[in-house]
């Protein structure tokens, strides 16, 4: 479905294809997950609601998604999918704010991040072939005349993001407080098949993490000046150019988009460029649909979002910079 024909979307319209997307099989009760409901058509009840014949319960195409509770009109949500699928950077809060007329700043981000958890989740079977990992640095620059030292590279103060991404494939990234081998063992025994093959630069923490796959590992010297390691012995090119190029997207997103990502829902943000890296060569609308089919079974209250609801795979660094009162 394109923007245009999402846009002249009626609540009726859009509650109807919610439910065609979570029910393609017909509708069933997500209390108890029975098939026997009964829409519900009598004056006296909202549109759209269903009874279960076996539980008794009854409940929406909402009820046990992301969007449960919300006041928003369905209409504007789903036009809301459509537009954080289809902005390769990223969309903002304040822009989401302008273009659906919402009430109020916190409604869209909220909003956004309800969208970014229906986003997320682990992969469905573990990256295969050659496998890239690297880490990136995630944070603003450093203000000019302050009288600190700003380091850069991995002895900066920034938040550590970890990626592993299969060539021509898909990708998971994961901000964590340190960048060290029990860290980087995690997320790649995590995430990457064990008998995949690990291209990696030459930092030496990456040795101890390579030899958990049994298709090898090779490396790319970038401190040489080197980008490419055709001399690896086995075959297989060595570089870390697949990686870059999802980092090249997170970090345009954030200088571009974002301007500010804090490290308590860093997490979410690299959730939504992980999801679009990996439906990139589906339409718009097809993407829409995808991130629509992740609403179902989770739920984002604003409490968690604010106080942090994320079980980091390495606690949160005590040098990151504190978050604002904003959950941005």
């Amino acid at each position: 479905m394109t923007l245009t024909e999402i846009a002249r979307m009626t609540d009726d319209e859009a509650r109807l294809y919610l439910e065609q997307i979570r029910w393609p099989d017909g509708p069933s009760c997500p209390h108890c997950e029975s098939k026997r409901v009964t829409r519900m058509n009598g004056n006296a009840h909202r549109a759209g609601t269903f009874q279960c014949n076996e539980c008794r319960s009854q409940f929406t195409a909402t009820v046990g998604s992301v969007m449960e509770d919300s006041h928003i009109p369905l209409a504007k949500w789903i036009l809301a999918f459509h537009l954080l699928c289809s902005s390769k950077k990223g969309f903002s809060a304040l822009q989401m704010k302008r273009e659906l007329a919402l009430g109020s700043y916190r409604t869209a981000l909220f909003m956004l991040h309800r969208i970014r958890e229906a986003m997320s989740g682990p992969l469905e079977q573990a990256l295969q072939g050659v496998v890239e990992m690297d880490e990136t640095y995630v944070g603003g620059k450093p203000r000019p005349g302050d009288g600190k030292e700003h380091k850069r590279g991995r002895g900066t103060s920034k938040t550590p993001v970890v990626a592993v991404v299969e060539r021509d494939g898909e990708a998971r990234s994961e901000p964590v407080a340190h960048v060290d081998t029990k860290t980087l063992k995690a997320i790649a025994t995590e995430n990457i098949a064990p008998e995949a093959t690990l291209a990696t630069d030459e930092y030496p923490l990456y040795g101890a993490v390579g030899k958990e796959f049994s298709g090898g590992h090779v490396q790319v010297d970038h401190g040489s000046g080197k980008y490419v390691n055709h001399k690896t012995g086995c075959g297989i090119v060595a570089h870390t150019n697949t990686a870059e190029s999802y980092f090249s997207l997170l970090k345009r997103g954030h200088y571009g988009v974002y301007h500010k990502m804090s490290p308590k829902h860093l997490h979410r943000y690299c959730d939504e460029f992980s999801f679009r890296w990996d439906h990139r060569r589906e339409t718009d609308g097809d993407r829409t649909e995808s991130a629509i089919e992740g609403v179902a079974g989770k739920r984002l209250t604003y409490r968690r979002l604010v106080d942090g609801d994320r079980k980091q795979l390495i606690p949160t660094s005590p040098t990151s910079s504190a978050s604002p009162p904003s959950p941005q």
